[in-house]
Parts: C-alpha cells; structure tokens; sequence
C-alpha cells in the first residue's frame, strides 16, 4: 500500500481547515466505530461540518511563520513514533489495547528549550489518530486537531511534525481524536532549560491515569456510547454502582437487553454512580475505570524509583486520565512544588496536591532512608494508584495504603502565584469572551454556551490583545478547562497555566496574550466530555 506523505497529508489538511470539509475528532471503523454525528450533532450525522468563516488566520498563513520565525528554531531534535495496537502488561495483567510502540505510557521524548523538534508519527491502527502536543506554544498547523489544523493521520499513513521548544517544562503528547487519548497513546514530553535553575540529584517523570481499554471486553469507544445516551433523568445522586460493573441497572437507558451491559460492548457497564468529592464540588465523574495506573503499572505490582537517603528529587507529575482527578501525596514527605503545567511559580510546601485531567506539578523532595508509597487517591472514586520510591531496607507498602498525608486539604493551583520571571504584566483585558459550561449527564448534552461542538465556529481574537476568557460552570460537575497554543494567568498574580480546574457553579476568570496566531481549541479536558461537546475554537482575525 503506497503510504501518503506528508506533503499530501499537510494540503489535505490546510485546505479543510479553510473550508470546513473535515469532520473533527472522528473515528473510521473499529474496533471502534464512527461517532461523528453522535458527537457532533452540527454535522447533521454527515461527519461534514459546514463551510468555515472567512476573515480568519489560516493554520499555515504567514502570521504563523512569522511567529514560528521569531522563536528561532535551533537544532533538529528527531523521534519516530509508530501508533499501534498491541498487548500490554499492566503488572500481572495483560490488556489489549493501542499504544506508541509496546509501552506504556509510551517512551518519553526529551528535548533542550530552543531545539526543533521533528516527529513523525506513522498509524498502524484501524482508525484514524493525530498528536497534540499538550501544553507547547507552537506553531499553529503542528498542533495537531484533525478538522481544525490538519487532515486526520488515516490508517497506514503518516505524518510529520516539526515546531520549534519556546518553553522550558513538563509537558506530554496524545491524539486529539475521537476518546483514543483513553487508551494507551499518551507519553511525556520533558523540554529542559540549560539555564536549569533547580538543584536536584535524581528526576522521577510520574504518569497517572485510569484504565478501561481491554478490560473485561470495554473499550473508550463503548464507554462512550453508554455515556452519549445519557441517564434517562434517572436522579442517581444517592446510589453508588461504582464497585458493582455487572449490576443489572434495569431500565436505565443506555443499557441493553443483557443488563448492566451497554449496548453494542461485550463489557460490563462503565456508568460511574454517587461518586461524590467535597473537593471537587459534589460530582467526581462518570466513568468507572477498573484500574488506576502510575507509569502503567497497577497498585499490585507498582513501579519502584530507587535513590539514596538525602538525595533531592525532582517528580513530575502528570494526569493523563479521561475522567480523573488525582490526590497525590509522598508517605513521610513535603512536596515543595515548584512548577504548574510548566512554569515556575513562587516556591510553596504541601503534603498533597490535587490534579486535574491534563494538569502537571513539579515538585522537589528530599529523601528520607526507607520505603515510602506514593498514591494518588482516584479523588471521589474510592481506589487509588501507587508507587514506591525505595531508598533503603524494609517491605514495600501494599496496593491498599493511605499516606496520612493523603488525609488534608491538598493545594490546588488557586493557592500558587507565579514566579516573577513569568508573571503576566498587569494589563486590562481588551477583550472578554465568555464561555458557560452547560449540560449534564443525564442528557450527555455537555457544551459551551448551550451549542455542542461544531469546528467551523470561532470566538475571534485578534493579535496583541488581551483576551479574559470567563468560564462559567452551570452543571452539577467540576471540569478541567484547557486552551491549546497559549498559557493564562490565574488571576493578577496567579500561575501561569494551560489547564484548569473550573468548579460546579463557579466562575473562572484566566487572562491571556494572544501571542501565536491561528485557530486554537478551548475544551473540557474530561475526554467523554470534549468528545459530547465541551469544545470550541478561538480564531484569529486575519
């Protein structure tokens, strides 16, 4: 089969971004199977969007260049990626799944700051796939959406990427299409400063996220089509199911004949019940993911990170899950956290952390002789993820442990103000746009301002301004709000950031420089939510 390129693949891709003639974040068969009109109802069930507005910034117009010029690309930093299906060994468990390579999560990609880096990604799945680089301001036609900056990467195509490193920091790589970033094609992305301000002896890069693929028969795809037909108005708000899959849950709709099971999976019913968190407002999410993962591996059989007694470590830490927030704490140690999503905020101390979907923290820690767990407690859900960092004799903690430091209030990113060298100049905003969160699971309506989805749709901004987004929760749930492209303020002094947490019935107000051109997505970082409509572009004014 002759492999398209990526000259053919790139033309295809600017030319729907101009016209609208893409559908976004599709699936083409399946083993999973095609969800575009389920998820995008402005396609009118055709996978065709309606043509794009005129007047905007295209992916690849020369605004980008020059931006892309500005950072002055330096030397090619290459990787080669091949997307595959393949059989992953949890610890002791063993799931088919889709994965880069046979890791998971898949190897981790290192780069100096100022460097290009040139990535191609080859697809040997069954469906379409792409990468977006979470968290990076680059140049626009790299970021990776199908339907909004490229064609969808088909099945035994490829398609390279280069941009050039502007920001130091933690940061990670998945498709942007369809539920896939619920499988196993997720990895981190470590851009370092060769100015590194921090001393520390040892790095520890942490990966968190919920399991589903290949477990009893699940896939994300089935999950989500369980979730899109919604509750039915069931009021479920006193019932916890989360530990019971195979409960026959009756007329519930989105259930079929067989009980418990969704319609058309061979699983058991992922529809997460009474999974209730103070910390996150009531609701913690929808999706009853089986295992909990750090670096792949279960809390039965957990990774070990070996150091000396009084060795500093650096520990990043990243959420990689589609529907949970993670409480992290270190038995027997303080977390002097020393970054967010990237940059550098003033130095704060905790014993725990809370992280949302797509969120990461730096911290530093200094090693105490021992064998200490570290567990992130699935906030809300009732289980949790573990790892063991082994500095000296004594048995290793069980899957079961709590750290007493798991027990207080953790620190969230309201808590942080950013480093001077990143600190967003006082400025009042030239332009507000404002974005309501709205739906619900009982109807799987998810969405911005009351309108599901559609890729032709653009709040505009223009270049140089300041851009307030105003987020305002009006559901029942907390949501995890991500900007590609750029980082906000969080507030005059807040930290620098490209997710965060908005909670039920609160407003969030992040400010911006609109400083790299283009068309860029705001979306619900929860992946069934995005996926139901909690997506929308801001565009560039030509």
């Amino acid at each position: 089969m002759r492999t398209p390129t990526r000259r053919t693949v790139l033309g295809a891709a600017l030319a729907a971004a101009g016209t609208g003639l893409l559908a976004a974040c599709s699936s083409d068969s399946m083993t999973g199977m095609d969800h575009s009109s389920m998820n995008h109802p402005s396609t009118n069930g055709t996978g065709t969007p309606g043509a794009a507005p005129a007047g905007f910034v295209a992916p690849n117009g020369p605004e980008v260049a020059a931006a892309e010029a500005g950072r002055k690309p330096g030397p090619e930093r290459k990787v080669a990626l091949t997307a595959t299906e393949t059989t992953l060994d949890l610890g002791g468990r063993t799931v088919r799944s889709w994965a880069y390579g046979d890791r998971l999560p898949g190897q981790e990609v290192r780069a100096t700051l100022g460097d290009t880096l040139a990535v191609t990604l080859a697809n040997h799945l069954p469906q379409s796939t792409s990468l977006h680089w979470h968290g990076l301001a680059l140049r626009n036609d790299m970021d990776g959406v199908p339907g909004v900056t490229q064609a969808d990467v088909k099945p035994g195509a490829s398609f390279d990427y280069r941009f050039a490193l502007a920001h130091p920091g933690t940061y990670w790589f998945h498709p942007h299409s369809g539920v896939q970033q619920d499988r196993g094609l997720y990895a981190p992305l470590i851009v370092e400063d060769p100015k590194e301000p921090l001393r520390y002896d040892k790095e520890w890069v942490v990966v968190l996220d919920d399991w589903v693929d290949g477990v009893d028969g699940s896939t994300p795809d089935a999950v989500l089509a369980e979730l899109a037909k919604g509750m039915g108005g069931m009021d479920h708000s006193g019932h916890d199911m989360s530990g019971m899959p195979g409960m026959d849950m009756g007329g519930m709709s989105g259930m079929g004949d067989t009980g418990g099971t969704p319609a058309g999976s061979t699983g058991p019913s992922r529809m997460l019940m009474g999974a209730r968190s103070p910390l996150l407002g009531g609701d913690a999410g929808d999706v009853a993911h089986p295992f909990h993962l750090v670096n792949g591996r279960l809390a039965s059989a957990p990774e070990t990170f070996t150091a000396k007694p009084g060795d500093r470590i650096r520990i990043r830490l990243i959420n990689a899950g589609g529907d949970t927030a993670y409480r992290v704490a270190l038995g027997g140690h303080d977390l002097a956290v020393t970054h967010t999503d990237g940059f550098p905020v003033e130095p704060a101390t905790t014993q725990a952390l809370l992280l949302g979907m797509g969120e990461r923290y730096d911290v530093l820690v200094t090693a105490k002789d021992g064998v200490f767990p570290l567990t992130a407690l699935a906030e809300g859900k009732n289980a949790a993820a573990l790892a063991v960092l082994r500095t000296g004799g004594g048995a290793a903690p069980d899957a079961g442990t709590r750290p007493a430091e798991l027990d207080g209030r953790p620190l969230t990113a309201a808590q942080l103000k950013a480093d001077a060298s990143v600190r967003l100049p006082a400025k009042a905003p030239d332009r507000t746009v404002t974005l309501e969160l709205t739906g619900g699971m009982a109807k799987a309506d998810w969405a911005f301002n009351g309108r599901r989805y559609d890729p032709s749709q653009r709040y505009p901004v223009a270049a140089g301004e300041r851009v307030r987004l105003e987020f305002h929760n009006s559901t029942g749930m907390w949501h995890p709000v991500h900007l590609h492209g750029h980082t906000f303020a969080l507030g005059g002094d807040g930290p620098r950031k490209d997710t965060a947490i908005v909670l039920p019935g609160t407003t969030l107000a992040v400010d911006f420089d609109a400083d790299n051109p283009g068309l860029w997505m705001v979306h619900c970082h929860n992946v069934y939510h995005s996926e139901a409509g909690m997506m929308t572009v801001l565009g560039y004014q030509a």
